[in-house]
């Protein structure tokens, strides 16, 4: 009995040692965390003869870069990082210019990327941009504002530092302050963004509420939401955005008077006579079982492979951002999607009809994260 008595004691005092253990040393990384940029997410689009990644980052960040071969990577390491749990972390690329992106916490201050290129030096570029959304991009391929095609690769037997010699960064310095222009160029060709004219059109609004979810959160209401976060965002990037709606009003001048046909052809007006780049109309869906769930991008039936492209960059990227199933790219005959001038989709952000859905589209979270979702999937198609 005093045998059993010692050993149930010995165990509960191990036990309450361990608990009282693992909470200072997660209060210390919380606290080392603070001190670090966070890494939120990387992603890979892929285009006609160029694949371009992107690493997202809460602020900018700084890096080193080398070349390793027998097969030849890419790595950046990334200093006085540490990678969010959700980023991804290994992707297969279907490219024949990148064939993979490792993403890993290499050390407790580094974030190492490796990027599996079949591109030697000067079929590659990377750039460091600033602002309210820091990011490094590389692009692989054909240089997005014109420049050198991709040479083939030229094995190394040893890691190589991708920095050149002093006598050469100072002739790219040199020659970097006198064209300026092209550089300007080519940082707009990497956003993908400066100048586009982009229309958002949030779905209903006024007399017509849209689906109404579990709770009575409107459709409307998420749409407007959306947009107005989606705006923000994209005139961040140097986008110019119109809106169909501004406020919770009919687009037709008939206001609740006009008929569902005049009513959307007052939005696609609004596009048309803005000559805007790209057209969204954001919707959120329903269906009658409430655990029917997720994420569809349409464009017209007889649409361009620019519309289709686009659905499918924003369908994905927003699926990334907001975790839903996948219901795919499809095609429909919307009257938005088929009477205007430019590349045209209608995105259903996930199911207001479905209790889980609803709650996230009607959080101040959710609605972040879905704007960032569709404002990355069009910086994906412009890119």
């Amino acid at each position: 009995m005093g045998r059993t008595y010692f050993l149930l004691t010995m165990f509960l005092v191990a036990l309450l040692g361990a608990s009282f253990a693992v909470h200072p040393v997660e209060a210390a990384f919380s606290d080392h965390a603070k001190e670090l940029t966070k890494v939120t997410g990387v992603r890979i689009g892929k285009a006609d003869g160029s694949v371009r990644i992107v690493v997202d980052s809460d602020r900018p960040i700084s890096y080193k870069q080398s070349v390793l071969s027998n097969p030849t990577r890419i790595v950046l390491d990334l200093q006085n990082a540490w990678i969010a749990p959700e980023a991804k972390k290994n992707t297969a690329v279907d490219s024949p210019l990148v064939s993979a992106v490792r993403v890993a916490q290499f050390d407790a201050t580094t974030v190492r990327i490796v990027v599996e290129t079949s591109v030697g030096k000067g079929g590659w570029r990377l750039f460091s941009l600033t602002g309210e959304k820091p990011r490094i991009v590389m692009d692989f391929g054909k240089p997005p504002a014109g420049g050198k095609p991709a040479k083939p690769v030229q094995e190394a037997k040893k890691p190589v530092p991708v920095q050149p010699p002093a006598s050469e960064k100072d002739n790219e310095v040199e020659e970097e302050e006198h064209d300026s222009e092209r550089l300007e160029r080519d940082l707009s060709a990497i956003t993908g963004m400066k100048g586009r004219l982009i229309a958002i059109d949030p779905g209903h609004g006024g007399s017509d509420s849209g689906a109404i979810g579990p709770t009575g959160i409107m459709e409307k209401s998420v749409t407007l939401r959306v947009s107005r976060e989606l705006k923000r965002l994209l005139e961040a990037e140097g986008a110019k955005v119109v809106l169909t709606r501004t406020g919770d009003t009919e687009v037709s001048s008939k206001g609740s008077g006009a008929t569902a046909v005049e009513e959307l052809e007052a939005r696609c007006e609004v596009a048309n006579r803005a000559n805007a780049d790209i057209f969204l109309s954001i919707h959120a869906d329903a269906f009658t079982n409430r655990e029917v769930k997720g994420t569809t991008a349409y464009y017209y039936t007889k649409g361009t492979k620019q519309s289709k492209r686009l659905a499918d960059s924003v369908r994905m990227a927003l699926i990334d951002a907001i975790g839903t199933l996948d219901r795919g790219t499809q095609t429909s005959n919307f009257y938005v999607v088929k009477h205007t001038d430019m590349p045209a989709i209608l995105v259903e952000i996930s199911f207001i009809s479905n209790p889980d859905e609803e709650k996230m589209m009607n959080s101040e979270a959710g609605i972040k994260k879905i704007a960032q979702g569709i404002a990355d999937g069009i910086a994906d198609f412009f890119g």
